[in-house]
Parts: structure tokens; sequence; C-alpha cells
């Protein structure tokens, strides 16, 4: 009985994360794809790995070289060498993608009308639902 109601409340989640309008709000504000703002999103957090970016995105790594290829012709990102692997290399975002990163999580930040018309109890009681079920 658990297991369908925690399906079920996982699917209602999905659906209000994954349906929610602002993913096309973020691809039409910055011009690019969503995965597109993710990568830059992620990158604009700190400096990274090309391995370690290709995990965080899920995906493998020649994709992860595209992806930062494409980011580095619009000036959003580069790409320098490992401090420590010369082997390796390090991806960060430039000053124009961390702005665009930042209009990203302005976008994203902004709730669905419906969550913000609940009360301040249950978001309260929500929000310690979710940070206890993040943890």
């Amino acid at each position: 009985m658990n297991e369908d109601a925690a399906r079920e409340t996982w699917l209602l989640m999905s659906d209000l994360v994954l349906d929610n309008t602002r993913r096309r709000e973020v691809s039409d504000a910055l011009g690019m794809s969503f995965g597109r703002a993710r990568a830059i999103r992620l990158l604009a957090r700190g400096p990274m790995s090309m391995r370690d970016f290709a995990a965080r995105l899920g995906i493998d790594p020649p994709n992860a070289t595209v992806v930062v290829a494409g980011l580095e012709e619009h000036g959003l990102a580069q790409r320098r060498p490992h401090p420590t692997d010369g082997r390796a290399k390090v991806v960060e975002a430039t000053p124009e993608g961390k702005e665009l990163a930042r209009r990203a999580d302005e976008i994203l930040a902004t709730p669905p009308a419906a969550l913000s018309a609940l009360s301040p109890e249950d978001l309260e009681a929500l929000r310690r639902i979710l940070e206890r079920v993040r943890r």
C-alpha cells in the first residue's frame, strides 16, 4: 500500500515539474534548448572536469564535448587544461554564460500559481516533507 502511495506521489511530483511551462520559458528567454540551458546552469556553479560535467548531466563524454563546443561557439563556456591532470580539461562558464544561467534560475525559481496559492502552513509542511525525502 505504501509503495503504491509513493509511486502515485512521485508521478504527481514529476508531472508538476516536467509539465511546467518554465522549461519553455527558459528556452525562449535564452534562445537555446533547455538541455543547453541546463548545462550552462551547471557550469555557472563552478568549474569542473569534462568527465564530471558529463556525469552530472547524465550524458556520455563525447556528447559532453559536443555540448561544450556549442557553448564555446556562443561565448558561454571555455575549456582550459586541468591543473593536475595533463590529459584532462576543465570547463567553466564565462561571464556571459553565468548571466544566462542567472536568468534561467530566475525563471525556474518562479513557482506555479497553484503552489503559491497554498496556505503558509501547507507550504511549510510540503517543504519539510521534501527536505526529508531529499536527505
